[in-house]
């Protein structure tokens, strides 16, 4: 909670007379002189103040115009990027499941620039990550032990 325009004054106040550029008898004059420049500034400050946003309807935006070949708009402040961070999510209270919820786009639809997403596409075909995970390793040695126990079988039964 901001504090109050008094509570403020009285603070400048005592600040003033503790860090000796003001004397305890001229306090009066100081005390209405600070209040009065400080309800000043909160009157123009209020009055420069937007509307709410809940007063204004929120335009809709169809989601699939803000994704390019080479960038993405971020549909909450505007910016643009090669693809949207979880860092810069995070800056609008957000995540990417949250963020494709609140717009309607779908889960399957990569965060980033067209050309951005082929690459990586195009990368990950090239490199086969899966092939190095432990679980995927572990399938395959299985796989190749029932292959040769089928392969013993059917070279029994034929002989």
């Amino acid at each position: 909670m901001s504090p109050s325009v008094l509570g403020m004054t009285k603070e400048l106040v005592l600040a003033q007379i503790q860090s000796g550029t003001l004397l305890p008898e001229d306090m009066q004059e100081a005390l209405g002189r600070i209040y009065q420049n400080l309800m000043t500034l909160k009157s123009r400050e209020e009055a420069e103040r937007p509307v709410p946003a809940a007063d204004t309807p929120r335009v809709l935006v169809d989601w699939r115009t803000s994704i390019t070949r080479h960038t993405i708009t971020c549909l909450e402040c505007g910016r643009t990027f090669k693809q949207l961070s979880y860092r810069h999510l995070r800056q609008h209270d957000l995540d990417a499941r949250s963020y494709r919820a609140k717009f309607g786009i779908p889960e399957t639809q990569p965060l980033s620039a067209r050309a951005t997403a082929a690459k990586r596409r195009r990368i990950a075909a090239e490199v086969r990550p899966w092939e190095k995970s432990p679980m995927y390793l572990k399938a395959q040695q299985a796989k190749a032990a029932t292959d040769k126990k089928s392969r013993r079988k059917k070279a029994t039964r034929k002989g």
